[in-house]
């Protein structure tokens, strides 16, 4: 199927526009570099012969690479807010580029201290800039009424770019048998990315009221800018609803990825055997891909069915949400083909919920604030993510088999479907 209302349909139809071509451009390189660098850094990291992984092992490493970035994420929006975005997605992958041959150079010494999580720290912090800054200049590519279709499948392209990237980079890593050889490639990649980010016209992705200032003088704003765009997303009752589901799916994703790397990394191959729990893992994050796409491609058709109260994005997260808590249940079996099916489900409602709280924010949050909103966004989904990786440090075992661990995210799911439907039907 290709017409209007279908995967392919919308991607034809929003990709009539030569500005976000040259945009979706920059993201598909840029997050298939991603996907490589993501292969190093969990196999250096999670996957050595050498290094037993436990959860607070696991913990520890997403919260030395994500927490701090909920840190330095204020300062991002409000310079996404004063600065080109077509000169932010330049530099940024002008950055990454220098800071992938730095941790190439580190891997290649066998440095897996604080200097590597530092490097390994700043990149992926960069790279959050560069995706909150992605999301705020979706708009300025495409009119008003495409925004669902856009947001359904630009960024779940980004999420296949990188899966395919991540593929990529394994098959250079079997081939080579060195994960610096696989930061090289993906320093190049970033490299490619900031040329591609020069077709797009300086001023073309806003902000619409940009502020050009020294840094010192753009930073000494950064608390009265939070302020004023959280005072715009209380204000602004749909927006901040979206967050708020979104940060509950995040948690408890965080903890299913945690669950989901001890389970091939000790119990579903022999933990002696890090290559071999490194494909499962693999083989999980590709059916999760797949889960993706497909909900790129029922999302838009569910939001338009759904929606003849005006409400279609909010009532598909809602089934959304009752589907991850449903299931939670073939997931007790703890087998590999009922991880892979929860993958697979479990990313497809993942992104579903991204597609619509994306596209919830951009319609009801000014543009003057879209920048400070969405890298607050990115906060909160680093937080929660950071939040769920201490809890699941704390409840699962090695094996990451908990059936307490279970039920509690099948009524998590569960409640925050039951208070968003209420708070709906109120409106």
């Amino acid at each position: 199927m290709t017409g209007p209302g279908t995967f392919f349909g919308d991607l034809g139809i929003v990709l009539r526009g030569g500005d976000f071509r040259r945009l979706f451009a920059v993201r598909l390189v840029s997050q298939f570099a991603d996907g490589a660098l993501q292969v190093a850094l969990a196999a250096f990291v999670f996957f050595s012969p050498e290094r037993q992984t436990t959860a607070p092992a696991a913990a520890a490493a997403f919260a030395t690479l994500l927490l701090p970035f909920s840190v330095v994420g204020p300062f991002a929006g409000v310079l996404l807010d004063r600065w080109s975005r077509r000169q932010i997605l330049l530099w940024s992958n002008v950055v990454r580029t220098l800071l992938v041959c730095s941790l190439a150079l580190l891997v290649a010494s066998d440095v897996h201290g604080p200097a590597f999580f530092a490097v390994a720290l700043v990149t992926l912090s960069v790279n959050r800039f560069f995706l909150a800054c992605l999301g705020a200049s979706l708009p300025h590519v495409v009119p008003a009424h495409e925004l669902v279709m856009a947001n359904a499948v630009s960024p779940t392209c980004g999420t296949l770019a990188a899966l395919a990237g991540a593929g990529a980079g394994f098959g250079v890593r079997e081939l080579t048998g060195a994960d610096g050889a696989v930061l090289g490639w993906a320093a190049v990649l970033y490299a490619v990315a900031a040329l591609l980010a020069l077709r797009l016209a300086y001023g073309l992705l806003g902000p619409d009221h940009a502020v050009e200032a020294h840094l010192r003088h753009a930073l000494a704003d950064v608390a009265r800018g939070l302020a004023g765009g959280a005072r715009h997303v209380v204000l602004h009752r749909p927006a901040a609803r979206a967050l708020a589901v979104i940060a509950a799916n995040r948690f408890g994703y965080g903890i299913e990825t945690i669950a989901l790397i001890l389970l091939f990394r000790n119990t579903f191959a022999d933990p002696g055997d890090a290559d071999a729990g490194l494909a499962g893992l693999g083989m999980a994050f590709g059916v999760s891909g797949l889960g993706f796409f497909v909900a790129a491609v029922a999302t838009p058709i569910a939001v338009r069915r759904l929606g003849r109260d005006g409400h279609g994005t909010e009532h598909w997260m809602v089934v959304l949400l009752l589907v991850v808590a449903a299931m939670q249940v073939p997931i007790a079996a703890y087998t590999v083909p009922a991880v892979l099916l929860a993958a697979f489900v479990i990313g497809f409602a993942a992104q579903g919920l991204k597609i619509c709280v994306d596209t919830v924010v951009q319609r009801s949050i000014d543009d003057e604030f879209r920048g400070r909103v969405f890298a607050i966004y990115d906060v909160l989904f680093n937080a929660t993510f950071v939040a769920a990786a201490t809890v699941a440090a704390m409840v699962l075992p090695p094996s990451g088999r908990s059936y307490v661990v279970l039920l509690s995210l099948g009524l998590l799911s569960l409640v925050t479907a039951t208070l968003l439907r209420r708070d709906v039907a109120r409106e």
